[in-house]
């Protein structure tokens, strides 16, 4: 007896054990893509209903040949790697996973937070000499103040957990009110005032044309000398050329940096032979129960838009009205 459904998952670093779980109860097929690459993906699209992805891109010409699908899931918070403005014009909808890793990156960016104003690093590399006189001046952490960058779930948990530490939190984002941020212990200001006020800061935002490059060279000289900045949003929102020259310069006193434009990182990445940077290879949003998480909700928004049912996230929301959308889901009947 053939199934129902067919569902792509094009890139699972994990056991697909919990998909196989909510497709089960709908009496879907799961296939997963063996090369993870997109000529492969290119083969299997057509047949399928659904497509789940971590981080392999779904092409403009994946969604093109894939005229049965109705649902593209991304197991994150990120939607960068699908082709947005394609999958809505051919009536798919695409969904994501607003709610997750919140813990844990905000666990992350405070964890590089303090070990760059603590040095851990540093003395780690000199321990055999036993000196304390390396890097920039320590200076007490409470009292100093936190820019975050976003503040949106990500955003908003860190506060509180950087209160914790004595931080003052400062906001930038214009989709957020002001009445919003004061609610939750912080101030809202322009980009300008965030960089030269903050010892700190966060970036949490996600990747678009609107913040690609956001912080360029323009705006790492306008933060303190003694200022470090943090990302575990995405390699693309800072201009990695000029981070390296603020860096080497000393414009700024260092960085503690999750994500890179180019992951993984080339061999010769010149961030990787700076002392004042402290890098990860991506893994801020990483525990066992996040992963879980992120599998269990993305599979079940792909089922319940092939079902017929509302999801919980939709990030084309104008997908909803759209002719395409409305003939797949009468030819499915």
């Amino acid at each position: 007896m053939s199934s129902q459904y067919k569902i792509l998952i094009a890139d699972a670093p994990w056991s697909v054990e919990p998909e196989r779980e909510v497709f089960g109860e709908i009496g879907a097929e799961i296939i997963v893509a063996e090369t993870k690459t997109e000529e492969e993906l290119l083969t299997l699209a057509p047949q399928v209903d659904g497509i789940l992805t971590d981080r392999q891109s779904i092409t403009s010409d994946i969604i093109a040949v894939a005229q049965r699908c109705k649902a593209i899931a991304r197991y994150g918070v990120g939607f960068d790697n699908v082709a947005l403005k394609e999958a809505t014009a051919s009536g798919i909808v695409v969904t994501n996973v607003p709610a997750y890793c919140i813990d844990e990156v905000t666990d992350h960016a405070m964890a590089l937070l303090l070990a760059c104003a603590r040095k851990i690093p540093l003395f780690h590399k000199h321990i055999n000499s036993w000196n304390r006189d390396v890097g920039p001046p320590m200076r007490r952490i409470r009292g100093q103040t936190l820019g975050v960058i976003g503040f949106g779930r990500i955003g908003r948990a860190i506060a509180p957990k950087a209160q914790a530490f004595g931080l003052e939190v400062i906001v930038f984002d214009q989709y957020i009110t002001s009445e919003a941020v004061q609610a939750e212990g912080a101030m809202k200001v322009e980009l300008p005032e965030l960089l030269a006020k903050s010892d700190y800061i966060s970036i949490h935002t996600p990747l678009t044309p609107e913040t690609q490059n956001l912080i360029g060279e323009a705006e790492l000289r306008q933060m303190k000398p003694n200022a470090y900045l943090i990302n575990t949003a995405r390699g693309g929102i800072i201009d990695i050329v000029a981070l390296h020259k603020a860096l080497s310069e000393g414009w700024i006193a260092g960085a503690g940096q999750d994500v890179l434009p180019q992951e993984p990182a080339p061999p010769d990445e010149p961030l990787l032979s700076l002392e004042n940077v402290i890098l990860t290879p991506h893994v801020a949003f990483l525990s066992e129960e996040s992963t879980y998480d992120a599998q269990k909700t993305a599979a079940s928004e792909v089922a319940r838009v092939l079902t017929g049912q509302m999801p919980e996230s939709v990030v084309n929301p104008g997908v909803l009205d759209s002719p395409a959308l409305r003939a797949k889901a009468l030819a499915g009947r």
